[in-house]
C-alpha cells in the first residue's frame, strides 16, 4: 500500500505544479508559452516509481510532471518556467528544456523526436558501462511518424539497448487527430513488430497499470533482455499549449476522457481499498501547501546575473571543441 500511496502522491503534486503553472502564465509570469500534461499524470508517475535513483529519463517539451516525478525540486522547476535565477538552469532553459541530472532527468527537447536517438545513447553507454542503468524516453504520438523515432527504435532493438521506449498517446498532434495521419490505429505499438518488439498497450490513466507494466519493462531491460516500446493511452486535457483553447476537440469527447481524469479515479480505488480520507487529504493539503510555498520563493527570486549569459557555450563555432 505504500506504493500506491506515493503514486498518489506524486500525481496530486504533479496536478498542483501544472495548474500553479497555468495560474502564472495568465499572470504574465511564465514568459513564452508552455505546454501541459494535465490529464497524463498517471504515466509519469508510474514510471518514475518504477525506476532507481540512477536510471535516465528523457522528456519532450511536455516534460514538466516528468521532472518532478524524478525528484527535481518544485520550486526550481516554477523558477525555470519564470526565468529566474534559482531555476534548474538558473532561467536559462525556461519550459520546454527542463532538465535535472543529478535527479536521472536528462532533458525536455523542444525538437520533436530529437531525443529518441540521443537516449538510446545513454542506453549504450550505461550498456557498455556495464551499470545497470536503464533509460526511459517519452514522447507523443506525433513522433511516431518522425524518422527518429524509426532509427532509434532499429539500433535499440540491434544492439538491445537496456532503454523503455514510452509513447503517450494523448490522442493528438498538436491540432490534429493522430488517427487522421496515420496508417495504422495504434501509432506506437503497431508498429512493434517491425523491430521485433512486442507490442504493448496500457491504459495511461490508470496508475496502478502504469506503474505494472513500467516495473516489468525496466526489470526486463535492467536483465539484460533489451528494449521495450510502449504505448500508453491518455489525453491532455487542455490544448496543445497555452495559446490553444483547444475548441477543435469534440465536446463529447473531452467529456469522456474528463470523467476518467486518473486523479480521482485513483482515489475512488484507494478509498475503496480500505485507505482512510484523512490520509488522502493529508497528502492533497500537503501538495497544496508546497506548490503555495515554492510559487512565492521562485516568484520573489531574483532574475539571472548577466555573467551567466556567457556560460554553457560553446567558445566557438568551429570544430576545435572536438579536439
Amino acid at each position: 500500500m505504500d506504493v500506491r500511496l506515493d503514486l498518489y502522491r506524486r500525481m496530486v503534486r504533479m496536478r498542483a505544479l501544472e495548474k500553479r503553472a497555468y495560474d502564472l502564465f495568465l499572470r504574465g509570469l511564465v514568459k513564452g508559452t508552455s505546454h501541459l500534461s494535465t490529464g497524463q499524470e498517471a504515466v509519469a508517475a508510474g514510471f518514475a516509481a518504477a525506476q532507481r535513483p540512477d536510471d535516465y529519463t528523457f522528456a519532450t517539451y511536455r516534460g514538466h510532471a516528468h521532472t518532478l516525478a524524478r525528484g527535481a525540486p518544485m520550486e526550481a522547476i516554477l523558477a525555470e518556467l519564470m526565468g529566474r535565477g534559482s531555476g534548474l538552469m538558473s532561467g536559462k532553459g525556461g519550459s520546454m528544456h527542463l532538465t535535472s541530472t543529478e535527479h536521472g532527468m536528462m532533458g525536455s527537447y523542444a525538437i520533436v523526436g530529437a531525443h529518441l536517438p540521443i537516449a538510446g545513447g545513454a542506453a549504450w553507454s550505461a550498456q557498455l558501462r556495464g551499470s545497470g542503468q536503464v533509460t526511459v524516453c517519452f514522447f507523443s504520438d506525433g513522433t511516431t511518424n518522425i524518422g527518429a523515432f524509426h532509427e532509434a527504435l532499429n539500433l535499440a532493438a540491434v544492439w538491445q539497448l537496456p532503454v523503455v521506449y514510452v509513447c503517450e498517446n494523448n490522442q493528438y498532434m498538436e491540432y490534429t487527430p493522430i488517427g487522421a495521419v496515420t496508417a495504422v490505429r495504434r501509432p506506437a505499438a503497431d508498429r512493434a513488430a517491425a523491430y521485433g518488439l512486442e507490442p504493448v498497450v496500457v491504459d495511461g490513466n490508470d496508475v496502478d497499470a502504469v506503474y505494472e507494466t513500467a516495473l516489468a519493462a525496466v526489470n526486463r531491460a535492467r536483465e539484460g533482455g533489451g528494449p521495450s516500446l510502449i504505448e500508453a493511452d491518455t489525453y491532455r486535457q487542455g490544448g496543445h499549449s497555452r495559446a490553444d483553447p483547444g475548441t477543435y476537440r469534440p465536446k463529447e469527447e473531452v467529456e469522456a476522457w474528463l470523467a476518467r481524469d486518473p486523479i480521482p479515479a485513483y482515489r475512488m480505488k484507494l478509498l475503496g481499498d480500505g485507505i482512510d480520507e484523512d490520509t488522502l487529504a493529508g497528502i492533497e493539503d500537503a501538495a497544496a501547501r508546497e506548490v503555495d510555498e515554492a510559487a512565492k520563493a521562485a516568484e520573489d527570486a531574483p532574475p539571472p546575473e548577466l555573467a551567466l549569459v556567457e556560460r554553457d557555450l560553446w567558445a566557438d563555432g568551429g570544430a576545435a571543441w572536438r579536439n
